[in-house]
């Protein structure tokens, strides 16, 4: 089965044999994927069970977890690599996730979908009401994505929390991925979302 093209792109950061936590896993696709081509230790945590399940019908060892509360059980640097892919608009507490992410992993990636990029900003801006995008595909009131950001945001996030930035890609409406500079004005309008790769301190 073939990774959706933002996945790949996480993949490819990835060393081969790496220790990783993949947070909000999903089904297990990256997760497979890492430890077929990359023979990586895996674990995962996913919040809704049917997809825990189908998880271990994989042979994957993920469990479910609630990334707002239970990655506090985990030792500092206990991972080469902590990832949220597409999760951290949907925690209750963003800034406290990705700390512990930076603290459980020796790097982590995230991945977000981009809340400023410019059909956004035109359907507010025209129609006056909260926009639906294939990247955020939900109604205002009944949306997972309870702190939407822009790029910009999470940058700013990420230097509160102490991390470097190490690698930033910039995501298209396929998922198809291209290298930016993480503080540069054109991706905060233009891209769908970003993938960042960044570095705590430990």
């Amino acid at each position: 089965m073939s990774l959706r093209p933002d996945l790949a792109a996480i993949a490819e950061m990835i060393p081969v044999g790496a220790r990783v936590l993949d947070v909000g896993c999903g089904d297990g696709a990256l997760l497979e994927h890492l430890a077929t081509t990359k023979q990586v230790d895996g674990r995962g945590i996913e919040l809704i069970q049917q997809k825990v399940n189908a998880c271990v019908a994989r042979g994957l060892p993920v469990m479910q977890g609630d990334a707002d509360t239970d990655l506090i059980e985990y030792p500092a640097a206990a991972f080469d690599i902590s990832i949220l892919s597409l999760t951290i608009q949907a925690t209750r507490n963003p800034s406290q996730v990705l700390g512990q992410l930076l603290r459980i992993g020796r790097r982590t990636i995230i991945s977000l979908p981009n809340f400023g990029h410019w059909r956004i900003r035109v359907s507010l801006l025209l129609g006056g009401r909260m926009p639906r995008t294939q990247a955020l595909d939900y109604e205002w009131y009944d949306t997972p994505n309870i702190h939407l950001c822009t790029i910009a945001d999470f940058v700013a996030l990420a230097k509160s929390n102490g991390a470097s930035i190490e690698r930033a890609l910039a995501l298209n409406e396929a998922g198809q991925t291209r290298a930016m500079r993480a503080e540069a004005w054109g991706p905060n309008i233009l891209a769908e979302g970003a993938i960042f790769l960044l570095h705590g301190r430990h």
